[in-house]
């Protein structure tokens, strides 16, 4: 094929995944409100393993927030599902990032505790299939990634809006080969996901007395949707003057973060896709890594919850599956019960979980037989929870 002919395939593209975005861009202005769960005669919490350790802390999770919810279980008020079928065979078998029958249960549900799932990359043994979890915000419109880290003893009190459908992720299986010396990808940044998220942002800043929202973009460089971004946060921000409302370019957010006095200052965060996923896995180092730290996709119809981390398969292969730790997916489904209205609850539990995880410590985790097992760690939880 010659060059003119590359270019043309390359243009064709290019219109073709434009036109889906603007397709996207209209579903968006028609958008839906969203669910209220006091209205819900019956709350329905899928439970989807995923892969590697995946099945093992969801289940945990699960089992946790059975407990915490057995009256209204018993009750009928609330159904948890267990969905199977989104282990990276079963998607590979069906060459889906997502395979469908997998994906009409999921969307028969409320909300979605998720176990980490696996991503094949350049060099693995697996197809280059797109990531579930990209997949899944996609089809579920999940717009707001949302990740607490708080340290107290240091003043770290952080929450990050991370927008979770444009930017760099979303188009990232629709980037284009133009030759063999010449690849290109593509950021998308729109009004009405902008504008979403920093609402979403600023209305929990509010809420919650934070009283600081930062805006984290490459602005200076990437002008056009990073540009688009700020502005339109900004914009926002004037609605809110009760509110300071500042900005920060991402690399120098970084070294901030580090910078124990400048830190304090931090509150709440709103950021594109990229940049969001790199600092929050910053950010939860302080905390005690990213097995620490769970994570909230909100919706307006769905809403999904889950560990930060990946799904850990050489834990799997070598025989440690049993000693992960279920943390990050415990912290994930205090957020879930906050979501649903089980506030008394999910208090609760994070209360618990600060216990065990940081004040008595009866148990550790270390992810092998040094340590104590999911398990056990899910009980010592539970009895914490009984004892409060």
């Amino acid at each position: 094929m010659d060059i003119e002919k590359k270019l043309q395939a390359a243009t064709e593209q290019f219109q073709k995944v434009m036109r889906s975005q603007l397709e996207r861009v209209e579903r968006m202005k028609n958008g839906e409100d969203f669910v209220d769960f006091e209205k819900l005669d019956k709350v329905i919490i899928g439970v989807c393993g995923g892969d590697g350790i995946g099945p093992i802390i969801s289940k945990e999770a699960a089992r946790v927030v059975e407990y915490l919810l057995k009256d209204e279980v018993a009750a009928g008020k609330v159904e948890i599902r267990y969905i199977d079928g989104l282990t990276i065979e079963n998607r590979v078998a069906c060459m889906k990032a997502i395979p469908d029958d997998v994906l009409a249960e999921l969307k028969k549900c409320h909300v979605i505790l998720k176990g980490p799932t696996t991503t094949p990359r350049a060099g693995d043994p697996w197809p280059n299939i797109e990531s579930a979890n990209v997949r899944m915000r996609k089809e579920l419109d999940l717009f707001a990634n949302v990740r607490p880290v708080k340290v107290p003893e240091q003043g770290i009190d952080w929450t990050f809006f991370r927008e979770n459908t444009e930017g760099a992720y979303t188009l990232g299986s629709d980037g284009c080969t133009v030759t063999d010396d010449l690849a290109v990808d593509f950021t998308v940044t729109t009004t009405q996901g902008t504008e979403r998220i920093a609402r979403l942002a600023y209305e929990y800043a509010k809420k919650n007395n934070k009283g600081r929202v930062s805006i984290i973009t490459k602005a200076n460089v990437v002008k056009t949707t990073d540009g688009k971004f700020l502005k339109l946060c900004q914009e926002i921000g004037k609605e809110y003057p009760d509110i300071v409302t500042d900005d920060w370019y991402i690399d120098i957010t970084t070294a901030k973060l580090v910078d124990e006095k400048r830190r304090r200052d931090f509150r709440v965060f709103i950021l594109p896709n990229l940049y969001g996923d790199i600092l929050t896995d910053e950010a939860a180092e302080f905390q005690g890594g990213v097995g620490t730290a769970g994570s909230a996709n909100y919706g307006k119809r769905y809403s999904m919850f889950e560990a930060i981390h990946g799904s850990a398969p050489r834990m799997i292969t070598e025989g440690r599956g049993k000693y992960a730790d279920p943390c990050s997916m415990l912290r994930a489904a205090v957020m879930m019960l906050s979501h649903i209205g089980r506030q008394e609850q999910a208090d609760k539990l994070e209360r618990a979980l600060d216990i065990c995880m940081f004040e008595e410590k009866k148990l550790t985790i270390t992810g092998r037989d040094t340590g104590c097992t999911c398990e056990e760690f899910g009980n010592y939880v539970m009895e914490t929870v009984e004892s409060l």
